[in-house]
């Protein structure tokens, strides 16, 4: 069968996420045919994973203008712009009536991207590669394989599936693997009584320095001042020093409720329910003769047997699916190669990225675009606004109004994170020595409060 002209073709999106939704609704707003397929069961299919955790931005920061425009007429109303949903919040009261009001013709469940080329071009082949359609392969819930052309691709499949292991290296710690009953890759559910039993009373090692794992050992702390908890204690693992910007921006920070995270995690570490572990980076997980967890570090320590390991060492994209296309990737961040050094945490640790769009998201490959969580590639530092910004500029792009596509319609808050080298211990710059952007920041002693000077930007 002869594929389609291109021109007759829908863009045809992946994942039914805040940045695919968003997406959809700017291409309906611009009259554009289009396509969701969604590997889940509904909308926010990882919001609804979890659900038990609220968000630090706002109702107000978190609902896409074009979106809010298609919901209106049906009577849909907008939470109280000042409060902060949960992802189940999020999933319920916005992405799924969002994809209702899109409908089930263009919202595909249960539709598993397995591949993505263009048709009857693998990456080798130049010969009049931007004007064959885009060949989407998909799997579906009960398992036939159907294929898909588009005009373009634009895809919001997010990292959530992804998670990056304990190993520091990058790759799973040896025993890893072996130890997976006693380890998880997301915040738990201490709300879930099966869940709050397999923590409640017990040594727990928390690996990560992001939002996640302050959230983790705020619920941990939170659990050991519980009547069910005594005896609960937590493990903070990090892999580098703690400075005054371990925390985050604290106070200062313009989303509120993530500086309020960073004090949480310190607070933990000060009453005594956290204990930190600095400068550890992780290289093997072995069993005690109990069958409780050792964690072993390069450098030949060895940790105090645990019970439980939550890793929240960060998230990465699964490209695998796209590998037929011509994509410009950053060798470190796997981002598009324009924007990742707006975002690239080895150089940016405070301050604002710079909204960008459509440019900043181009690939070699014409008319694919990666966004929203997944346009970050494995930098932290994403919110929901950018996505949005994101996929404005693209669908204006899509429907030929570039004036529009490359116009800046967004101004973000800044993260209050200062100081540090990004994501290593490496030395300071002269310009973090200096001030620069932020002052020098100053070391935090575990159990007394953080000097004045760590303030953020």
């Amino acid at each position: 069968m002869n594929a389609p002209a291109p021109t007759d073709l829908p863009v045809v999106v992946i994942g039914a996420g805040p940045a695919g939704l968003a997406a959809a609704a700017h291409l309906e707003d611009r009259g554009l045919d289009f396509l969701v397929l969604e590997a889940g069961p509904h909308a926010g299919t990882a919001p609804r994973d979890w659900a038990h955790v609220r968000l630090f931005s706002t109702w107000g920061e978190v609902v896409d203008p074009a979106a809010e425009k298609l919901l209106a007429p049906t009577g849909w109303v907008k939470p109280d712009p000042a409060t902060y949903p949960t992802g189940g919040d999020w999933a319920e009261s916005y992405l799924q009536p969002l994809a209702d009001v899109l409908g089930d013709h263009r919202v595909r469940y249960g539709a598993r991207v397995t591949g993505v080329s263009r048709t009857g071009r693998d990456r080798l082949v130049d010969a009049d590669r931007d004007t064959q359609p885009f060949l989407i392969h998909v799997e579906t819930a009960d398992g036939r394989e159907e294929r898909v052309f588009a005009r373009a691709v634009i895809d919001a499949s997010g990292t959530w599936s992804t998670s990056s292991p304990a190993g520091a290296s990058g790759l799973a710690a040896l025993g890893e693997k072996a130890a997976a009953d006693r380890i998880t890759y997301h915040v738990p559910d201490l709300k879930d009584p099966a869940v709050r039993s397999r923590y409640a009373g017990k040594r727990t090692a928390v690996i990560g320095s992001g939002a996640s794992a302050f959230t983790a050992l705020a619920y941990l702390a939170d659990l050991a001042k519980s009547d069910d908890g005594a005896g609960t204690k937590a493990v903070w693992i990090l892999r580098r020093g703690i400075s005054g910007s371990t925390f985050g921006g604290g106070e200062a920070d313009q989303l509120p409720a993530r500086g309020a995270l960073g004090l949480a995690a310190k607070a933990a570490v000060d009453t005594g329910h956290a204990d930190a572990v600095t400068g550890f980076r992780t290289q093997a997980i072995e069993r005690d003769t109990d069958g409780r967890l050792l964690l072993v570090g390069e450098d030949g320590r060895r940790l105090d047997p645990v019970d439980e390991v939550i890793v929240l060492t960060g998230l990465r994209p699964d490209l695998t699916f796209l590998d037929e296309l011509r994509l410009g990737l950053d060798e470190r961040l796997q981002a598009p190669t324009a924007l990742a050094p707006l975002i690239d945490p080895n150089q940016h640790s405070c301050g604002t990225v710079y909204p960008h769009g459509v440019n900043e998201l181009a690939h070699p490959e014409r008319d694919v675009y990666l966004v929203g969580m997944k346009s970050y590639g494995r930098a932290p530092t994403f919110l929901a606004m950018t996505g949005y910004e994101q996929v404005r500029s693209i669908a204006a792009h899509l429907a030929g109004d570039q004036e529009a596509a490359e116009r800046v319609e967004l101004a973000l808050p800044e993260t209050g994170v200062c100081g540090g080298a990004g994501l290593f211990d490496q030395p300071e710059t002269t310009e973090q020595q200096s001030g620069g952007c932020c002052a020098n920041p100053a070391t935090v002693t575990i159990g007394a409060p953080a000097p004045a000077s760590t303030s953020g930007c």
